[in-house]
């Protein structure tokens, strides 16, 4: 059977998924499957991104066709690519940054956690008045700090249509940190769907892409493993709060793609390293809406600076990160092939790459983890409930707290 026929039996949202996994990127021309297919084999050896450096760097805003899930949409691109071009930039060098914008619509560029000059920090209404159509805006700053960044834009919903890109300030003295080679990761959502229609949906129903909501053979489930009192309490309180447990995500699979470098997941990015080296993962958040937990498997993660800033390392497992957010881990690979797992906090999907020796090596991939209601210290923070006398703890019911008896001074803020 061929792969068309194939695609055939699987049923149409399933073989819409599966095209996608497989095509995943900026596209010259309307594709077919074969096509698809030949880009796959095209793109899966390294999926990189142009890079560009020196002091003065030209960018264009425009729109480009893509196929990330079996269709095509139109995408937000700087310099036709996605990510845009990673900007490979000097500490204490003077930028000059000409972005023309192509687009039927204003456009701006944010160049985010960097410090610079109010005016030119790229935010319409506040910094000033937006790119227009047809227009160059010339971004001049001097570059005051080293470290891991990002820029995106600002306007509209355009960073969710794939404008965003890496920007790597590479300190002026030697680099504190060591490390023989390096690649950068760069983690977004894509949504085939009109942000906008999906803005809409949001406004009128917020959990409406929330598909993980509790069910009644879950209720059973709660029975077996602690009893009806117990997991009668545990609705009760989600019920009087009028939440859901596992509102975890404005938006899941249902509605976005996971991207790696600007990959889906079949595609399979892949980071080349040579034996005995230690590599540098520059990690990026550019999505709109997910947090990724991130792990690769059987390698440990020296977490080495975060947003930018050098840290005391400290090695993990698995790390959290939210939409904007950077964060630079070292690794010691000793296998010849890992998976880089990034799964959504929602459980909902995955992005994922591969680190390895070769471009024919690979390493399985995890399953999904499962989906963990929230606690109430994830809704409240630690906070220290004997100082809250009028707290029905019972229930938890909001209207019976006594906020005249609750010690502020009790509760770490920093864990909310």
């Amino acid at each position: 059977m061929g792969f068309k026929e194939s695609l055939q039996h699987i049923s149409k949202p399933r073989r819409r998924f599966v095209q996608g996994l497989i095509a995943g990127g900026v596209l010259a021309a309307f594709p077919t499957v074969l096509h698809a297919a030949s880009s796959l084999a095209a793109s899966t050896l390294t999926g990189t991104v142009p890079e560009l450096s020196g002091k003065v760097i030209d960018l264009v805003i425009d729109e480009s066709p893509v196929n990330f899930t079996g269709v095509v949409r139109m995408a937000t691109t700087i310099n036709g690519s996605i990510p845009a071009p990673t900007l490979r930039l000097k500490e204490g060098d003077d930028m000059t940054i000409r972005v023309t914008n192509n687009l039927a619509v204003p456009s701006s560029i944010h160049w985010h956690g960097i410090i610079l000059p109010y005016q030119m920090d790229g935010v319409p209404g506040i910094s000033f008045k937006g790119i227009m159509p047809g227009e160059t805006f010339v971004y001049k700053f001097k570059l005051q700090q080293s470290g891991t960044y990002w820029y995106h834009s600002h306007s509209g919903f355009q960073e969710m249509t794939g404008m965003y890109g890496a920007l790597i300030i590479e300190p002026r003295e030697q680099d504190v940190i060591s490390a023989d080679n390096e690649h950068i990761i760069q983690l977004s959502d894509w949504t085939d769907d009109d942000p906008m229609e999906l803005f809409r949906k949001l406004k009128i129903q917020g959990d409406v892409f929330n598909f993980n909501q509790p069910t009644v053979p879950e209720f059973f489930d709660d029975i077996a493993t602690s009893g009806v009192a117990n997991a009668l309490q545990r609705r009760e309180m989600w019920n009087q709060m009028r939440m859901s447990p596992t509102d975890l995500a404005d938006l899941s699979a249902s509605a976005m793609t996971y991207l790696m470098n600007g990959t889906a997941p079949m595609a399979n990015w892949r980071g080349l390293f040579k034996a005995g080296e230690k590599v540098r993962l520059r990690f990026i958040n550019g999505s709109s809406n997910t947090f990724f937990d991130v792990r690769i498997p059987e390698l440990k993660l020296t977490v080495v600076q975060a947003d930018g800033q050098n840290v005391e390392p400290v090695t993990v497992d698995e790390f959290r990160f939210g939409p904007g957010e950077t964060y630079d881990v070292v690794v010691e690979p000793k296998n010849d092939a890992y998976t880089i797992f990034a799964q959504s906090m929602d459980r909902s999907g995955y992005a994922k790459g591969t680190l390895s020796v070769a471009a024919n090596i690979d390493a399985p991939v995890p399953a999904l983890d499962p989906v963990e209601w929230l606690a109430m210290r994830d809704m409240m923070g630690n906070m220290d409930h004997s100082a809250m006398p009028g707290m029905d703890h019972s229930a938890m019911g909001h209207a019976s707290m006594d906020k005249t008896s609750m010690d502020q001074g009790a509760m770490d803020h920093s864990t909310m």
